[in-house]
């Protein structure tokens, strides 16, 4: 189980990676943008690249925020329970967030077949819409694993 640990956490260090750098990406372009502007040369397509990277940047930076538990987290009833509840409370709510996710990821892995099928565009550069779909679909599933991973580290005590 250690491995599977040390392996999601990798992973979702890589996708932050990923997300950091689109996010450096769209700071620079739209800079580059707003500076050309002046000069009534705007970057074509930059708001279509912009609204990419957006969905890339939050579904690729989700998993790693999970496992730094880096969302706003309201403990004050749950730090009244026992250690047994609390750990009953820990894993009740990863379930039902790995519940949503699955549904949130396998929607999203339909609509990414269905982007593909009709070969859905942008319609300024002609980008196509399913690889930023698919990609926050596996994001999704990214999450479920991560989630796994706090369910391990729950029952295993190292947790809190």
């Amino acid at each position: 189980m250690e491995a599977y640990v040390r392996g999601i956490k990798g992973i979702s260090g890589f996708m932050n990676a990923v997300a950091a750098i689109c996010l450096t990406f769209i700071m620079l372009l739209t800079t580059l943008d707003v500076i050309l502007r002046m000069f009534k040369t705007p970057i074509v397509g930059t708001y279509e690249l912009v609204g990419f990277m957006g969905g890339v940047i939050i579904g690729f930076a989700i998993p790693m925020t999970s496992w730094v538990r880096g969302h706003i987290y309201v403990d004050f009833v749950i730090q009244k329970l026992p250690p047994g509840g609390r750990k009953a409370a820990h894993t009740v709510t990863r379930l039902m967030v790995i519940a949503f996710f699955v549904v949130a990821g396998l929607n999203l892995i339909k609509q990414g077949v269905y982007l593909y099928r009709t070969r859905e565009v942008s319609p300024t550069l002609q980008l196509p819409f399913y690889p930023v779909v698919f990609g926050i679909g596996f994001a999704c599933v990214v999450e479920c694993l991560v989630l796994i991973a706090d369910i391990v580290k729950i029952s295993g005590g190292k947790y809190e």
